[in-house]
C-alpha cells in the first residue's frame, strides 16, 4: 500500500496493531474529527507496565507503521525517560504511558467530546 492511499482510520488501526504486538494495555482511540478545535483527527492512547515496555511499544509502533504504510512520525518525544512517549503522525497523536502518568494527566477526559473506541488486548 502506498502512503498516499492510507486513510487516517487505517493509520489508526495500524498503530493499534503495533501497540498490540508489544502487549500494550488499555488501548483506546479517540475520534476527534467532529471537534473543530482538536489538533488532530485521532488520538491513540495506551499504556505499558514499565518504562522498558513503554519504550518497546513506541519502537514497535514506529517500525510496524513504517513497514506497513511507509509513514514515519513527524516527531517523537519522551523516550529519554519513557514514562510517556508521544508520537505525532500529523493526523494522529499517539500517547504511550505508564499507568500513573495516564491516570494523572487523564487525556481521555480532556477529549471526552470525541468518540472513544476501546480495543481489547491480544
Amino acid at each position: 500500500m502506498k502512503k498516499e492511499d492510507i486513510t487516517t482510520p487505517q493509520l489508526v488501526e495500524t498503530i493499534v496493531e503495533g501497540i498490540r504486538n508489544k502487549k500494550g494495555q488499555r488501548i483506546v482511540a479517540i475520534d476527534l474529527r467532529s471537534i473543530p478545535e482538536a489538533p488532530v483527527e485521532y488520538m491513540v492512547i495506551a499504556e505499558g507496565g514499565s518504562t522498558t515496555q513503554v519504550n518497546a511499544i513506541a519502537d514497535e509502533v514506529d517500525d510496524y507503521v513504517r513497514c506497513q504504510t511507509h509513514i514515519h512520525p513527524f516527531a517523537t518525544d519522551g523516550k529519554e525517560n519513557s514514562e510517556w512517549v508521544a508520537m505525532d503522525y500529523g493526523t494522529v497523536f499517539v500517547h504511550i504511558m505508564l499507568r500513573h502518568m495516564r491516570e494523572y494527566y487523564d487525556i481521555e477526559n480532556l477529549w471526552n467530546d470525541g468518540t472513544t473506541t476501546e480495543y481489547a488486548a491480544d
